[in-house]
């Protein structure tokens, strides 16, 4: 076989794709959630070089269940408590399939002003439903994920503390950049990619209760730094951190970095999309104030399959200063006419995605109340669990726990630190060893606990008490 596919051949194979994924949509709770190969495996399975000639699709749909799936750790799984939720919504992969079959490459508003426009106003409408404030109107761009947001976000940063010159002349200074020990490492990542190096990556003291970012220990480090000559380039505070969802004091924080001129930006890639529900907006306090990019992942919780991040500026210019590269190739009189959005320059790469129709699909589909039940459902069964939780002797439960994740550890009697946690993790491997569920560990005060993130579609009360069945069933198990 070789040649294009033909649209009538499209058109029969297209309609076996979807029935495939309807039924692996309908039948994802029977697979066991973690892929059980061993390293090599699906290596082994494939041939060692590719086809001379064109083997059909037939090959193609019968390879995806011999070779792919023995592969797959399946994330729609209703048991698959692990990481944060990538939620896959059948309005999101058919919203990704109409990108795919128009084959946008919307760098520009010229390459195609639907994919720039919609984009424009679909962020606005996240804005909206979420409660952000009107001062980030208009200004919304669908990163790839919260890794490059934060990555947009600091080159933007550099670029107004220095005027331009890092990026223009080859001037540099001493920069720093300020997190906490709870903050998601794609900041110090972004500092390596930027120049700015992981030494000059300042570490904030946090809470020892709540793990949030102490401002106080901020203002202290900023006035340390300047008087050493640093320049000060970006804060990252986050709502909802990855290890625990700890909140940090976004207002406060704003309030020392307006006292020193400091770009700050707030990761809240996981739990932002929370203030789609009214009774949740407290997590938005401080965003009238001090902060210059916000970012959060549709793509987590809010029922948009991966990838699918938007970011906020209040004022994208030192964004466009820092990014805008016009070769004569991609001049045109809507760029120079000034009166449209060139996303090429909100973003590192060139190309990109018209991955506006998924989202926009998502929220034309559900609606508000459609997408603030999936997210107060979340919320509720993760309270159920943590109630189980607290009234259960021997286990300890990680306070506080507002959104859909639980942190949670057994207390191991007559074992030390490093004792129980060996405990815990090897209780782990047995839950996950079952295949009804799969959750990850961190570490939290020191000490390893489990975490049970809430909010896949699929998932339900019945599911959760599963889980909590398994891991008080593994316990008995293991050592001590």
């Amino acid at each position: 076989m070789s040649g294009h596919m033909t649209p009538e051949e499209f058109r029969r194979y297209g309609k076996q794709v979807i029935d495939w994924i309807a039924d692996y949509q309908e039948n994802v709770g029977s697979y066991p959630v973690r892929s059980r190969v061993e390293p090599g495996d699906v290596m082994a399975a494939l041939p060692d070089h590719p086809p001379e000639e064109g083997e059909g699709f037939e090959a193609v749909l019968a390879d995806l269940d011999r070779v792919i799936m023995p592969g797959v750790t399946h994330w729609q799984h209703p048991g698959f408590f692990g990481y944060f939720p990538a939620n896959a919504s059948g309005p999101a992969i058919l919203g990704d399939l109409l990108s795919s079959g128009l084959g946008v490459v919307g760098m520009m508003w010229a390459t195609s002003p639907a994919a720039t426009e919609l984009e424009t106003r679909v962020a606005d409408w996240l804005a909206e439903l979420l409660g952000l404030p009107d001062r980030f109107r208009g200004k919304g761009v669908i990163q790839d994920s919260a890794s490059s947001a934060a990555l947009v976000a600091m080159l933007a940063a550099l670029h107004r503390a220095d005027g331009g010159r890092p990026a223009r002349s080859g001037i540099t200074r001493r920069h720093t950049v300020y997190i906490s020990s709870q903050t998601h490492s794609a900041i110090e990542k972004a500092a390596r990619i930027t120049g700015i190096g992981s030494g000059n990556v300042r570490l904030v003291d946090v809470d020892p209760r709540t793990l949030a970012m102490d401002p106080s220990h901020l203002d202290a480090l900023l006035a340390e730094d300047v008087a050493a000559g640093a320049v000060p380039a970006m804060v990252c505070a986050t709502i909802g951190t990855t290890s625990t969802t700890a909140v940090d004091p976004v207002r406060a924080i704003g309030e020392v970095c307006a006292k020193y001129g400091v770009w700050l930006h707030v990761d809240a890639a996981y739990a932002g999309v929370a203030a789609v529900c009214p009774e949740m907006r407290w997590i938005n306090d401080g965003l009238d104030g001090h902060v210059d990019s916000y970012a959060t992942n549709p793509h987590k919780w809010l029922l948009t399959n991966f990838d699918c991040s938007v970011l906020w500026m209040a004022d994208p210019e030192p964004m466009i200063g820092a990014l805008s590269i016009l070769p004569e190739f991609l001049r045109n009189k809507a760029t120079e006419s000034g009166k449209v959005i060139d996303y090429r320059d909100w973003q590192i790469p060139l190309g990109r995605r018209f991955r506006a129709l998924k989202l926009w699909s998502v929220i034309r589909w559900y609606g508000a109340e459609g997408l603030r039940e999936h997210v107060r459902t979340g919320i509720r069964l993760a309270q159920e669990l943590a109630s189980w939780i607290r009234d259960e002797p021997g286990w300890e439960l990680l306070e506080p726990h507002p959104f859909g994740l639980v942190c949670f550890r057994p207390v191991w009697d007559g074992l030390d630190g490093d004792e129980a946690d060996a405990a815990t993790l090897e209780l782990l491997e047995r839950v996950n060893a079952s295949g009804e569920l799969f959750l990850i560990h961190t570490k939290a005060h020191g000490r390893v606990v489990l975490r049970l993130a809430i909010g896949g579609p699929a998932t339900q009360e019945s599911h959760v008490r599963t889980a909590w069945a398994r891991i008080r069933k593994e316990r008995l198990g293991v050592r001590g």
